[in-house]
């Protein structure tokens, strides 16, 4: 770094200072300079200041001293650009507190969509997600509950929402009007999860591990799996699974491959099962890591993704179930990873507490933090991509990102 020298030392008392002079005193009027700083050989003197040279030449100096204000003003402007590049927050018309659990938009018409939430939460979109207008409905005001709304998945013009207490909502003109659909009292947990399928069909999932499939509307549904979780593990104590044993508890998140694959956690983290098309049971797997399990997906690839409390990420190696994965170094500043989404094989983002984002453009194989949420004090819960370049993240109080790629 270079050093400044002061102008006022007594080095350089010439440039400042000038001997008094009957002339200058006629027609200047000058101010008296500390005598420390003159030599003792003008000490006989009285030296005197000119005021407007004094100010001019300080401020010449402090000029020369100071950075430019292209440095100073527009080099934070820039940044804060560059770390809001990727995503926007859209601001809803909700009352803090609610939870955003899930986005869907119809594939007939990408600009038009659903978010939903806790608080019986339902707004729509017509511009693609950059603003947002509340919907109700009028079949799930009649009784006297507040819905969590926690699934929503369109096929064509066909949608459908699940929430707790227990409520399955159908609409077949993309969301202009939603139908109740009538549930049995006798099913086995809350749901969870739904994924529109095709013509009048649909498949459900709930926390206790019940798959329910159907092909008209909804009338009528077929269990996909011959028993729950917890009478699987419960009947198999010897399958060496930990944890298992006189296992009661539920699914703590459960996620859908492309392909029809599931993966789910239990509520505890400490296993985690998976099923396949065709199978009469859920299959339980031991974690391969010693922290307990925060959530699991898949990837673009068809391999795993793992996440454990306290913000480690680990990728299965190859595609396919396994029990084999690897970690990942990741920056989470030591919240953690709540959810990963793939938007290609090899860009992604995982999001988690305290606003944390992470990219990778490589498949996985390194992860960079992305600031754009550094300052929105909420957590991230998920993060969805749709077809093209849509993408959302999810939060609590309300907090919704918008990805502008």
């Amino acid at each position: 770094m270079a050093s400044v020298t002061s102008p006022f030392t007594t080095t350089n008392a010439s440039f400042l200072l000038r001997p008094h002079s009957q002339t200058h005193q006629s027609s200047q009027r000058y101010f008296p300079a500390p005598r420390a700083c003159l030599n003792e050989s003008q000490d006989h003197h009285r030296v005197q200041l000119n005021r407007r040279q004094f100010i001019s030449q300080s401020a010449a100096v402090a000029a020369a001293i100071a950075p430019p204000l292209s440095l100073i003003d527009q080099r934070p402007a820039v940044a804060a650009e560059e770390a809001l590049s990727q995503w926007e927050r859209v601001y809803l018309p909700i009352d803090p507190g609610v939870v955003l659990l899930d986005i869907a938009f119809v594939p007939d018409d990408p600009q038009h969509g659903f978010v939903l939430g806790t608080r019986q939460t339902l707004l729509e979109t017509k511009d693609g997600g950059a603003t947002w207008f509340p919907r109700s409905i009028a079949s799930a005001e009649e009784e006297d509950f507040n819905y969590r709304f926690n699934s929503i998945s369109f096929k064509g013009k066909e949608g459908w929402i699940v929430g707790k207490p227990a409520i399955l909502l159908y609409t077949p003109d993309a969301g202009e009007t939603w139908k109740r659909i009538p549930l049995s009292a006798q099913l086995p947990g809350d749901m969870v999860y739904i994924k529109a399928t095709g013509d009048q069909s649909a498949e459900m999932v709930t926390d206790e591990g019940a798959i329910y499939v159907t092909s008209n509307r909804g009338y009528n549904w077929k269990a996909a799996v011959q028993e729950t979780v917890s009478a699987t593990l419960n009947r198999t104590v010897s399958s060496g699974i930990s944890g298992a044993s006189y296992y009661t508890g539920t699914f703590n998140t459960v996620n859908r491959s492309p392909d029809g694959r599931y993966v789910a956690v239990s509520s505890r983290g400490n296993f985690y099962m998976t099923w396949e098309p065709g199978q009469a049971f859920w299959q339980p797997h031991n974690r391969a890591v010693a922290r307990r399990i925060q959530n699991m997906g898949w990837r673009a690839d068809g391999g795993l993704w793992l996440l454990v409390r306290g913000g480690g990420l680990y990728l299965s190696k190859g595609t396919g179930i396994t029990e084999d994965f690897e970690e990942i170094p990741v920056q989470s500043r030591g919240f953690g990873i709540l959810d990963v989404g793939y938007r290609s094989q090899e860009e992604a983002w995982a999001a988690g507490g305290s606003g944390v984002l992470l990219r990778t453009t490589n498949g996985g194989k390194s992860w960079i933090r992305d600031k754009a949420a550094d300052n929105i004090a909420a957590n991230l819960y998920s993060v969805k991509f749709m077809e093209g370049n849509q993408g959302f993240v999810l939060g609590n109080d309300g907090v919704l990102l918008r990805y502008l790629g």
